[in-house]
């Protein structure tokens, strides 16, 4: 499946790159998520019109994206949750309460933002995490996981 990016994606292009993509990543992510359209003529010089567009609006998203790395570098926030003794939790924490944590805080994280790379939290301790911001923008926090 041909499409046309409307805005940078992360390991697939940049805004007004034709990509080629296996049919179901465009037709249930990429289309329905405004990320692209199919590579039609029409769709082609509908987006020709729309470039300045949709270029500001890439530029304005970056900066965004700019400004809340700057207020979340070097951030950690603790998590208080039950734990046996040994340290290990009863249950896990995972994105949604980590990124409830920053926003009780006045920063603002998506869950969507939150990258575990090596899954839900599972031990008490201090662990550093990577927030995607945006496909060219990420931080650096801690998450402490203290036990109640």
């Amino acid at each position: 499946m041909e499409l046309i990016l409307l805005e940078k994606v992360k390991n697939l292009g940049n805004l007004g790159d034709k990509v080629q993509v296996k049919p179901g990543y465009g037709r249930n992510y990429l289309v329905p998520h405004g990320k692209a359209a199919p590579a039609t003529a029409a769709n082609l010089a509908d987006f020709e019109k729309r470039r300045a567009e949709l270029e500001a609006r890439h530029n304005a998203l970056l900066a965004t994206a700019e400004s809340r790395r700057a207020a979340l570098e070097g951030q950690e926030v603790s998590l208080s949750v039950n734990a046996s003794p040994e340290g290990k939790l009863y249950g896990s924490v995972g994105p949604r309460e980590i990124a409830e944590a920053f926003s009780a805080r006045g920063l603002v994280v998506e869950k969507s933002e939150v990258i575990l790379a090596e899954g839900p939290i599972r031990v008490t301790g201090e662990t550093t995490l990577t927030l995607a911001l945006h496909a060219d923008v990420s931080v650096t926090v801690k998450v402490i996981v203290l036990a109640l």
